[in-house]
């Protein structure tokens, strides 16, 4: 099949789920692996997630998770308070617990190398989306790893000849979109199902060139490959 460039929605602490996910992807030495960030929080294992992709040869972006982590917590593990409380309550509690309390400076000076998107030429990675009333150099992580329905309102592809694929907003939070299914919009696809959330549990991965969804259930273990077009859907968004 040549190459393939295999992207990865919101893992969230979910090791066991993204283990089993990549055992069903099955990527070989010459495809690509890209995460869409929030590796961390609200799962369990987000200390051995971290430590597995930094090992590896996949890439990463960052999403507002990380972010929330490290404008936290310094490199020399000092806390910002309130930034702290924050996170802490966004599922950084059980980031915290998975690292025993002490995560280490080389894992925070890691994520702090995390790109904020990727152009991959006909595909543009990012967390979250971006702002469509601006040009890209005036954009960073506030927009790349925060923005919601700015981005999702969008009437017209923000890229003529780019497919944007994000994570960020689980997609059954969408009007009429099911547990499982992504979502599609003018020139845009969402990919985060929801792995931690108890109305879902789904992992996706998406190969990009083949057009196929891998999917892997956190709560009963169940695994899928389908076709992009048979678990798409484009909701009807009114903002």
């Amino acid at each position: 099949m040549g190459q393939r460039r295999i992207c990865i929605g919101d893992v969230h602490g979910h090791y066991d789920t993204l283990m089993a996910l990549l055992e069903l992807v099955a990527p070989g030495t010459g495809d690509a692996v890209y995460f869409l960030g929030d590796l961390i929080d609200r799962g369990p294992k987000s200390a051995d997630i971290i430590e597995f992709v930094r090992r590896s040869s996949y890439q990463s972006l960052l999403g507002n998770h990380e972010m929330m982590m490290l404008e936290a917590i310094a490199n020399d593990g000092s806390v910002q308070q309130e930034t702290f409380i924050a996170w802490y309550h966004s599922g950084g509690a059980n980031t915290l617990q998975s690292y025993n309390h002490r995560i280490p400076a080389e894992h925070l000076q890691w994520l702090r190398q995390r790109p904020t998107h990727l152009d991959l030429g006909d595909v543009w990675l990012v967390h979250a989306g971006l702002s469509p009333h601006l040009p890209i150099e005036q954009q960073g992580a506030e927009q790349f790893c925060w923005v919601r329905s700015e981005f999702h309102s969008m009437t017209q592809p923000y890229f003529a000849n780019k497919l944007i694929i994000v994570g960020h907003t689980i997609t059954f939070t969408f009007p009429g979109v099911q547990p499982g299914q992504v979502v599609q919009g003018p020139g845009w696809l969402d990919i985060d199902t929801g792995v931690y959330h108890t109305k879902s549990g789904w992992l996706t991965a998406f190969d990009i060139d083949q057009r196929q969804i891998y999917q892997v259930n956190s709560h009963t273990a169940e695994k899928r490959q389908l076709p992009l077009d048979a678990i798409a859907v484009t909701p009807f968004l009114s903002f």
